[in-house]
């Protein structure tokens, strides 16, 4: 049953909509600093608060024919897309998830990939959320920034909880790895347990992602005297490290750097920019973060083969 098509893609598609419906709320609340909480759901343009049939998730943007219902005011496209995306984004998920889910899967692993596929819902929802923040608002709410910072370091703790015997563990000096955990018999090695590589090495990426633009801001700042660099876009590269490591988050920035050049340099052409016009870009560092989810591995894979 399972194993039937869309079983479980669809209900947590259905599901993404949903939290995509939440998602605008905190894309519309948080940059102004705004409660998520109070009050309801309601037109931005007339206050009215939104009927339980109005408020359906892509649905009722469609049956409305992107009007509100009261003062027939055009309702923003971004409400249905960001809805759609998050769906989608979820949908890729549990797509995942079920092909790493096989029968008779060892506890620890089974548990690893819950959290792994917990992990990847969670940056994805950040992301398209900051992304869309910062096309409309040029800000990066903390709310979503440092918050994420701690939900990545915790599901990295639990990850580590659940790694397997010898699982990710390196051996910095000597030649035989130990036969058993807890083994006292002294070969020579010294060994950085699969829980310690884990946890220290993504707490070392979060600190070496977000240096990198640090110090691309303090430079910057000394050689003209303005600010390049938001500590907004800091946090988000860390934020990204902090889900998924320091190359991940590399690749991620490199890809930032590439599209928002390729949104700027048209602009510069065409006039409508100069050299000082500010740029989103912490929303082109979420759209790198989020290829850097869905097909870092592989990329990274490829540029190391090429080397």
């Amino acid at each position: 049953m399972l194993n039937g098509p869309f079983v479980i893609e669809l209900p947590a598609f259905l599901l993404g909509l949903l939290l995509g419906s939440f998602l605008n709320v905190c894309i519309s609340r948080l940059p102004d600093h705004r409660s998520i909480n109070k009050p309801r759901s309601h037109c931005p343009r007339c206050n009215t608060p939104l009927l339980w049939y109005d408020n359906i998730p892509l649905l009722s943007w469609l049956l409305l024919h992107a009007r509100c219902r009261s003062c027939s005011q055009p309702i923003s496209y971004r409400y249905p897309a960001v809805e759609f995306a998050f769906g989608l984004w979820l949908a890729y998920v549990a797509h995942t998830a079920r092909i790493l889910l096989t029968p008779g899967l060892a506890t620890n692993a089974f548990a690893g990939h819950v959290i792994d596929a917990i992990s990847f819902a969670v940056i994805g929802f950040l992301l398209i959320g900051l992304a869309v923040m910062d096309w409309q608002t040029y800000t990066l709410p903390d709310a979503f920034t440092v918050t994420g910072i701690v939900i990545a370091c915790i599901l990295v703790c639990c990850r580590a909880i659940f790694l397997g015997p010898h699982a990710d563990e390196v051996l910095l000096h000597g030649q035989n790895p130990l036969s058993s955990p807890g083994n006292v018999v002294d070969r020579g090695n010294v060994i950085l347990t699969g829980p310690e590589h884990l946890v220290l090495g993504r707490m070392f990426a979060i600190v070496c992602a977000g240096s990198i633009l640090l110090l691309v801001r303090y430079v910057y700042l000394k050689l003209r005297h303005r600010e390049g660099v938001g500590l907004g876009d800091i946090k988000l590269v860390a934020m990204i490290a902090a889900f998924l490591g320091f190359w991940p988050a590399v690749l991620a920035l490199f890809l930032g750097v590439v599209l928002s050049s390729m949104y700027a340099v048209p602009q510069l052409l065409r006039g409508r920019a100069t050299a000082t016009t500010r740029l989103p870009l912490g929303t082109f560092l979420s759209i790198g973060g989020l290829i850097a989810a869905v097909a870092g591995a592989h990329l990274i894979a490829w540029y190391s083969s090429l080397m």
